[in-house]
């Protein structure tokens, strides 16, 4: 393999415990909230549905996640597989966040992933629901950035 090519691991064909981990780093690397680091995951011709948005590249998905960031404050995201074949991956996600005016949110999504031979992600299919909450119901309560290991799961919080 060229040295310039991107790698990003795990690589497919994906087996459970690989599908997890990717999910996991995928889940660590939104919750940084860093759209130029994020970014990487992504293949230069990434192509994105994000709820009614599209995404051709790779720079369009960094400008999408630097205006999400800027809109969905104090967001906090948990990820958990769903399903895996070699080169794709689904999972289901739910994130809370709040608005410049102090509205809480829970929003609850699915995705569809596929990834090169270099573990880049270049399909990523998203729906998303934004159900309001009060700040009383939240349930993700760690401090901003990557989820502690033994912070609970969708399936253990019910979601």
């Amino acid at each position: 393999m060229s040295s310039n090519v991107e790698v990003r691991h795990p690589l497919p064909p994906f087996t459970r415990e690989t599908a997890i981990l990717k999910v996991r780093l995928a889940e660590d690397g939104w919750n940084s909230r860093d759209a130029e680091k994020v970014s990487l995951a992504y293949s230069l011709d990434t192509k994105w549905r994000n709820r009614a948005e599209f995404a051709n590249n790779r720079e369009e998905a960094m400008r999408f996640l630097m205006r999400k960031w800027d809109k969905e404050l104090d967001y906090r995201l948990i990820k958990e597989l769903w399903a895996f074949s070699e080169t794709r991956i689904a999972v289901r996600y739910a994130y809370e966040w709040h608005d410049d005016s102090g509205n809480w949110f829970r929003s609850y999504g699915n995705e569809n992933w596929e990834f090169n031979e270099h573990g880049l992600m270049f399909n990523r299919y998203a729906c998303i629901n934004d159900m309001p909450i009060k700040e009383s119901e939240r349930k993700f309560h760690w401090p901003l950035g990557r989820r502690p290991d033994d912070h609970p799961g969708l399936s253990e919080l019910g979601l």
